[in-house]
């Protein structure tokens, strides 16, 4: 069975715990969410596939102009009331307080020092946001525009991440309280989901060779990029991203 996401904490903020229990768990900590949130599920799409790059050491890249993902943050959703109104959104908080680099000669990770000054924090929204429960149950939720960035000035949106860093992505669900004074009970009105399979090293290139050989395996751009750049008959041809 696929792994379901972890509670979050009070706020959307880089303090969370992660080790909190899901929303749908029994106990008194569901029963502070209101109703519309508190039988909320998630189930981590491609799991096995993140669970291949998790045993590797996932590596993320991250560029000036900004790169997607991959694998695409994909979820399931279940147990929304279909009538009620939510917002889906993303945050990347970091692992540990540590700067990492690779050691080629042992294909591991080393502690390199402590981590740099944390990078501004930002949310991430579904463009589809807000929706009904009943649309976002329908299909799988895909996070397929969110773009990584170690820019720190970015103005496009882009998540800001540190190189040679571990981040956690978490997945926020809020249901959109249209009760007056809704922002008095803001805790009741969201969940928070994190897959520890998803951890990933934000990096420029590559260091794992075995990692790039899993991205051009399973990535069908990928795999057209690495045959065009490796291709000596072909030349001024390119891909669209």
């Amino acid at each position: 069975p696929a792994t379901l996401g972890r509670l979050g904490c009070l706020q959307l903020s880089q303090s969370c715990d992660l080790s909190l229990p899901c929303c749908a768990d029994e106990g008194s900590l569901s029963s502070t969410k209101c109703p519309q949130i508190s039988g909320v599920r998630v189930q981590l799409e491609m799991q096995a596939l993140w669970q291949q790059f998790d045993q590797l050491g996932t590596e993320m890249i991250v560029t000036k102009a900004g790169r997607r993902m991959f694998p695409t943050f994909q979820v399931r959703i279940s147990g929304m009331d279909p009538s009620a109104e939510y917002v889906l959104l993303m945050d990347f908080i970091p692992v540990d307080s540590k700067r990492y680099r690779y050691a080629f000669h042992s294909s591991s990770w080393l502690v390199a020092g402590r981590a740099d000054v944390a990078a501004p924090s930002r949310m991430h929204f579904h463009p589809d946001s807000p929706a009904r429960g009943a649309q976002w149950m329908k299909q799988t939720v895909s996070f397929d525009s969110l773009k990584l960035t170690n820019n720190l000035l970015d103005d496009n949106g882009h998540m800001i991440l540190n190189s040679m860093h571990r981040y956690q992505p978490r997945f926020h669900v809020v249901y959109v309280d249209p009760a007056p004074n809704s922002h008095l009970n803001a805790y009741k009105n969201f969940c928070s989901f994190s897959f520890p399979e998803t951890r990933f090293m934000a990096v420029t290139a590559y260091q794992n060779h075995r990692i790039t050989q899993l991205k051009i395996a399973s990535n069908p751009f990928a795999k057209v990029s690495h045959f065009l750049c490796t291709s000596p008959n072909l030349i001024n041809i390119s891909v669209p991203r």
